[in-house]
């Protein structure tokens, strides 16, 4: 029988995949409950509504990004100590979010689509809690990725004329476009990672 401490995790793992093979509106409660093996006493227990169970999901997702992208960034230092290589570094990141993506694929049988993305397209208009809560997630992002951009323009490998806080925005919208082009079915997870180098290496000096 399953454990009752860990019915909010299992709560949280059963919506995120359903959510993200499914849609949000398309799951009811009873569903949930039942694909987690969770009375709906306990999913109330846990979350007032399905929203605070979405919030949650959107964190659960989110750690794992942040965590997918921490170890990519550490994977391109060639020693501990070593100055960050912010280019090396941003192609890092895309690689990562082309690896999340191979993954949803090769679990499900096709392109999924983005855990936030999904969500935002779904429900930005309808549940302003939701939105803000979705909003936060896409701008730590684009932090994470300025400070790759601005470090990247100190150390003159940025290409002229760029500019890193806009470079930012426009790689988070450039990830969530492949990502939702593959997802209908114009190309694979693989072509996801490729237009993101690409894309990366225009922003980039070509040599010294």
């Amino acid at each position: 029988m399953p454990r009752t401490s860990d019915a909010r995790e299992r709560l949280v793992r059963s919506a995120a995949r359903l959510f993200l093979t499914r849609s949000y509106q398309s799951v009811g409660v009873e569903e949930l409950c039942s694909a987690a093996d969770v009375r709906r006493g306990s999913f109330y227990h846990f979350f007032p509504g399905k929203s605070d169970l979405a919030k949650a999901v959107v964190d659960h997702h989110a750690a794992a990004l942040w965590a997918r992208l921490d170890e990519a960034a550490a994977g391109t230092a060639a020693a501990p100590g070593d100055a960050m290589d912010a280019a090396a570094q941003l192609h890092a990141m895309a690689d990562a979010v082309g690896e999340i993506q191979a993954g949803f694929e090769a679990r499900f049988g096709r392109v999924v689509g983005c855990p936030f993305g999904n969500l935002a397209a779904e429900l930005a208009t309808t549940d302003d809690v939701l939105r803000e809560h979705l909003a936060t997630v896409f701008a730590e992002w684009e932090r994470r990725l300025a400070v790759l951009c601005r470090v990247a323009a100190d150390q003159g490998v940025l290409r002229d004329g760029a500019d890193p806080g806009l470079l930012a925005t426009i790689l988070v919208a450039q990830f969530q476009g492949m990502i939702l082009l593959a997802k209908t079915g114009r190309s694979d997870a693989s072509q996801i990672p490729r237009a993101l180098h690409q894309v990366i290496a225009a922003n980039l000096r070509e040599g010294p």
